[in-house]
């Protein structure tokens, strides 16, 4: 049995738009923890314009590979082994990376260490495209999120929902000009940076 995420399932759709706008003139793209693969799968089909890598490490490989496996497409490439972590960093050079749900689940260092790896892999006016919750001046943006919150610390104290400024602060330390900030179903958001052109 393959690994099933319903918020992907859900959410994919709204997140295919942005893409469609956001990675119009993108070539290759670095996924940063595809998780079930599900988000691959479908961005790859409908961006075919786009070579998508996917990525994850750990626990996540395993099934990853196996959903990929199951849909060969021509510009999708096989997971990589990736942990922003690690000093280990891609080798392929990218014009865009996307990232979906992934920075609450993070440490607060790992989220500075994912921001560092995407500053490497990102030359100049190169995208980077970031989904999930976010709050905004320390406060939540809902009750749910809040609530979901209070779940993530429960279950790993390390993870939380991050503050917008502190992580577009950590962007701009990377060059990243913020582009738009999109308001997505289910409390979430949809972020786009581009590094800056000197």
């Amino acid at each position: 049995m393959l690994p099933i995420s319903e918020a992907c399932e859900r959410n994919k759709g709204p997140i295919l738009e942005v893409l469609k706008q956001a990675f119009a003139d993108r070539q290759s793209v670095l996924e940063i923890g595809s998780g079930t693969g599900q988000h691959a799968l479908h961005f790859a089909h409908n961006l075919p314009h786009l070579v998508w890598q996917p990525s994850d490490f750990g626990n996540y490989l395993p099934g990853l590979r196996a959903r990929l496996q199951t849909s060969p497409l021509p510009n999708l490439r096989g997971a990589l082994e990736l942990d922003v972590r690690s000093s280990k960093k891609p080798s392929s050079e990218y014009d865009a990376v996307f990232s979906a749900n992934t920075l609450h689940i993070m440490s607060a260092d790992a989220v500075e260490q994912f921001f560092e790896l995407v500053g490497s892999v990102l030359g100049e006016g190169g995208k980077l495209v970031v989904y999930g919750p976010f709050n905004h001046k320390g406060e939540y943006s809902s009750p749910s999120n809040q609530q979901f919150d209070m779940h993530l610390k429960s279950q790993n104290p390390e993870s939380a929902i991050r503050d917008f400024e502190w992580v577009n602060s950590l962007a701009e330390a990377e060059r990243f000009k913020l582009i738009e900030d999109i308001s997505m179903p289910a409390n979430n958001r949809c972020v786009v940076w581009e590094k800056e052109i000197t």
